[in-house]
């Protein structure tokens, strides 16, 4: 065995920082964390979190690169943004006055560019080796091609952490994402590894976004705390039209990004908005409905038969991300979740309360970059860390690729 990994195999708790960048493509999150255990007793707390957003130059760039750049964009962009992710890793590190000798390891998801799912072709940039060259950390990652070789959907990953952190033996559990793309994870009242399910549900603020920006040429980044949404009406008919998109039929496993939801789409959006007769903020209203419903629809087509009334008769949906900060976004997913759901059993109505991370200890901006800190963690114990239940996989396997620190 070699005797970086003997040695940090041996130590009982490990600080590991959690790199990631989203589709919303907002900057890096870095999140620094005492990782603790392995498989059903893997632990993890949050000592530390910073985001360093894109310069508009780099986010355009990335933009271009995800919609029609070629081979030499993508190749410049991945030192480009080694570079980034390495700094964001460091100025974390001297927040909290931490030696390199102090974090262990490093655990980066990359910004993905690509991710066609059904040719099991996926692509995250950012090159981890710069990343270990500049902190000289040993550091995992590329997380997602080893799911899909086994016939995954290489996403969602984020399970693997909601299980080891939010399920609860009395309660079931949904826990939604809302980043870019919103994606949910369910947990069934007591469940095993192979008992959880999760998926891509649809847009999450990707749409949203990009419509205020567009629509506000610029002067707005996202709808602020949903004011935008909470002047305009929704155009429920449109709505209706638009939940016909043939990836909400699907089921599960699935996922999405911007090959789907991206600028294309949205361009597309505002100017069917506008033939409409639509204000802006009605154009933003309905693409914050459009999530909300989309969710909605998606937990109660596949996901109600899940959960068993036997086992709890209540569920709690656990709202994270940048959506989770949207009044206005929350209170049309609770308004279109006050029914609950009809349980497994179809005998059996399961009421929905709605709360956020923070509702349960957590950080919502920062729980991502804590998930790729559990993931890499896993990686190097050398325990399989997907979830086919999420992925669709054939097996479980272990993520990731390692390289070694200085």
């Amino acid at each position: 065995m070699l005797p970086w990994l003997q040695n940090y195999i041996q130590q009982e708790t490990h600080c590991v920082i959690g790199l990631m960048s989203g589709t919303s493509l907002d900057g890096i999150d870095a999140a620094l964390c005492e990782v603790a255990g392995s498989g059903d007793t893997l632990r993890a707390q949050l000592r530390g979190f910073l985001s360093v957003p894109f310069a508009p130059d780099v986010r355009e760039r990335i933009q271009s690169a995800c919609q029609n750049g070629g081979v030499e964009d993508a190749a410049r962009l991945n030192v480009e943004l080694g570079e980034l992710f390495a700094a964001a890793a460091l100025q974390l590190m001297a927040q909290h006055d931490l030696s390199r000798a102090d974090v262990h390891l490093i655990g980066s998801h990359g910004q993905t560019i690509c991710h066609l799912p059904d040719e099991r072709a996926t692509l995250q940039i950012g090159e981890p080796a710069i990343i270990v060259e500049r902190s000289g950390i040993t550091t995992v990652a590329d997380f997602r091609p080893r799911d899909m070789a086994c016939g995954g959907q290489g996403a969602p990953l984020v399970p693997y952490a909601d299980w080891c952190l939010l399920r609860r033996a009395d309660t079931h559990r949904v826990v939604q994402n809302i980043g870019g793309i919103g994606n949910c994870t369910l947990l069934p009242a007591g469940c095993a590894l192979d008992e959880v399910r999760a998926w891509d549900t649809g847009p999450g603020n990707m749409v949203m976004d990009e419509c205020a920006r567009g629509l506000t040429n610029g002067e707005r980044a996202f709808d602020q705390d949903g004011e935008m949404a909470a002047r305009g009406p929704v155009d429920e008919a449109w709505l209706a039209q638009l939940m016909e998109h043939p990836f909400f039929a699907r089921r599960p496993p699935k996922s999405t990004g911007r090959e789907d939801f991206g600028c294309t789409y949205t361009s597309m959006f505002v100017e069917e908005g506008r033939r409409r007769g639509l204000s802006a903020e009605g154009i933003v209203a309905t693409a914050t409905a459009l999530t909300a419903q989309s969710i909605a629809h998606s937990l109660r087509a596949f996901g109600a038969s899940i959960f068993d009334a036997a086992r709890a008769r209540n569920i709690e949906l656990i709202v994270g991300g940048g959506g989770a900060f949207n009044p206005m976004l929350r209170r049309m997913l609770q308004e279109r979740l006050a029914n609950g759901f009809t349980a497994g059993d179809n005998t059996h109505q399961i009421p929905i309360t709605v709360l956020t991370h923070e509702d349960c200890g957590l950080r919502s901006d920062a729980k991502e970059a804590l998930a790729f800190a559990m993931l890499a963690h896993e990686t190097i114990m050398g325990a399989a860390n997907n979830v086919p239940g999420a992925t669709g996989a054939s097996r479980r396997v272990v993520l990731g690729k390692i390289i070694p620190g200085g």
